[in-house]
């Protein structure tokens, strides 16, 4: 099996700036003869780690992380030695030789292989839709929407935004003709797994997803026309060996330098509210794609920021969404801040109807979460009896809970006393005690449990009760309910187990 020469190894390292390279990923400060950052692969909060420019190496002191450029890129990007060689050779400009053999570590497998050839496929596939979309008879409608969204040409060109054909059968005809073989398009995401001739896409706007490397890796689609009830909204890729949906955040590539220059970045919901935020000039927005915010994802962000400022829609769902972004934000010890879309349900419509100046003051005048959500309590929780005083506190105790610093804690206690006029010491004393409550409680429901017969009834709650409906009356109905909230909305286990399996079939084309 063909494996990387050593004297291309060789060449790459000696051409590689781990600096520079580095401090791609870091922030870093020279000292010395040396550069040091806050750790990538731990939570520090006191630089801890170094890079020596001399011995091409970097080592940290907090937890013994060390390696040299090539590690870094295997650990950061999650590459495979090879990988990383080609990864470092593309932009350091060295061509690499190959040979037959060679040591086990440095095998070029038929994974990595199979990966950039699907890489290559969603580029080639990314650059036709864009052309479908920017000189195609077929593609008018969708650019007079996208004309009337208020995108310029601009910004088409560099999210490579296109056009998937309405025939359905037009990609993999397309694509035959280009040499493909069958089983290869069968897996690669592009077509239906029951009807392979049938493309995923068909008559949408195509939103190209990047890797942070910048390339094609994915696709999103939204819906153009139709009937709305039988058509999900946003149609997106599913896991796939070079995409993992959950490790990825749109637009990344596009915003990293901007996120690593303004220690912040905005997390929006979709493609056209994260597009809309750039087009104005707000270079370091990115979004989350089709799925909650997750752990991963905000690691990503993590060790170039001080601050998350969060641009999610205002319905239901979006706070819901905001709510949960701001626990896992603040338990990673980020501060975070809200952004109140006022004049516009989202970003673009904002940016079309105001202006980019507009829109730039509604990121300046973005507020603290604590502030945001002792405002949504007071929404659906009075102040001005017992029984409010104490649902609010106990939904704000799970906030203060997720925070790292000890002053803060007691800062938004005081708050939450301030807010809903309550006695400091109880609300402390409910605070501290509501563990051993929760302990408790726990106790009680596996003693339940432990009494009841083998197979448990399934009870048929509200959640349940939905999701069945959306799943036996009517298909779409489920579509509609995808548009509308995630798996992460729901607590029913039996219901998270089914919407699970349907997203997957729908992700899937079945």
């Amino acid at each position: 099996m063909a494996s990387i020469t050593q004297e291309s190894i060789d060449e790459v390292s000696s051409r590689t700036d781990i600096v520079r390279l580095i401090g791609e990923y870091v922030p870093l400060t020279q000292r010395g003869n040396d550069w040091w950052g806050c750790c990538p692969f731990h939570n520090e909060k006191t630089p801890s780690f170094s890079v020596s420019p001399d011995k091409k190496f970097y080592y940290c002191f907090g937890c013994h992380a060390s390696g040299t450029a090539f590690k870094f890129i295997q650990e950061m990007e999650k590459l495979s030695f090879p990988e990383a060689v080609e990864f470092l050779a593309k932009k350091a400009g060295v061509e690499l030789h190959y040979s037959e053999g060679g040591g086990p570590e440095h095998k070029d497998d038929s994974k990595t292989k199979l990966r950039n050839e699907y890489i290559d496929l969603y580029s080639r596939v990314a650059t036709t839709f864009h052309y479908m979309l920017m000189e195609t008879e077929a593609g008018r409608f969708a650019r007079d929407y996208i004309t009337k969204r208020g995108l310029t040409n601009e910004t088409l060109e560099k999210f490579k935004i296109g056009y998937s054909p309405a025939d359905r059968k037009w990609l993999r005809s397309f694509l035959e003709k280009k040499n493909y073989s069958a089983e290869f398009l069968n897996n690669s995401g592009l077509f239906s797994k029951k009807y392979p001739e049938v493309a995923f896409f068909s008559d949408r706007l195509m939103f190209p997803i990047f890797d942070r490397k910048g390339d094609v890796v994915a696709m999103g689609g939204r819906f153009l026309r139709g009937d709305k009830d039988k058509s999900p909204k946003y149609l997106n890729s599913g896991d796939l060996i070079q995409y993992k949906k959950g490790n990825t955040l749109y637009a990344f590539n596009f915003a990293k330098q901007a996120i690593r220059e303004n220690k912040k970045v905005i997390l929006c919901e979709g493609y056209m509210d994260c597009i809309a935020y750039h087009q104005c000039g707000i270079n370091y927005a990115v979004a989350p794609l089709g799925t909650a915010l997750t752990e991963e994802q905000v690691a990503l962000v993590k060790p170039f920021v001080d601050t998350v400022y969060l641009s999610f829609d205002s319905d239901g769902a979006g706070q819901n969404a905001t709510k949960k972004a701001i626990l896992m934000c603040r338990r990673h010890s980020l501060t975070v801040k809200i952004i109140r879309l006022d004049g516009g349900k989202d970003p673009a419509e904002i940016m079309l109807n105001f202006g980019k100046e507009y829109l730039t003051k509604q990121v300046d005048c973005a507020i603290l979460d604590n502030d945001y959500l002792l405002s949504k309590l007071q929404e659906v929780y009075p102040k001005d009896n017992p029984e409010g005083k104490a649902k609010a506190s106990l939904v704000f105790f799970a906030y203060i809970d997720a925070l790292q610093s000890d002053v803060q804690k007691n800062a938004c206690l005081e708050q939450l006393c301030q807010t809903y006029d309550i006695d400091q010491e109880a609300a402390r004393k409910d605070f501290y005690n509501r563990e051993q409550l929760s302990q408790r409680f726990k106790r009680n429901v596996n003693t339940v449990q432990e009494n009841r017969a083998e197979f448990p009834t399934i009870k048929l709650n509200a959640e349940l009760r939905a999701v069945l409906t959306a799943v036996t009356d009517d298909a779409s109905l489920f579509q509609k309910m995808r548009d509308e909230i995630s798996v992460q909305d729901l607590e029913d286990p039996w219901a998270i187990k089914l919407f699970s399996v349907m997203e997957e079939c729908l992700s899937s084309g079945s």
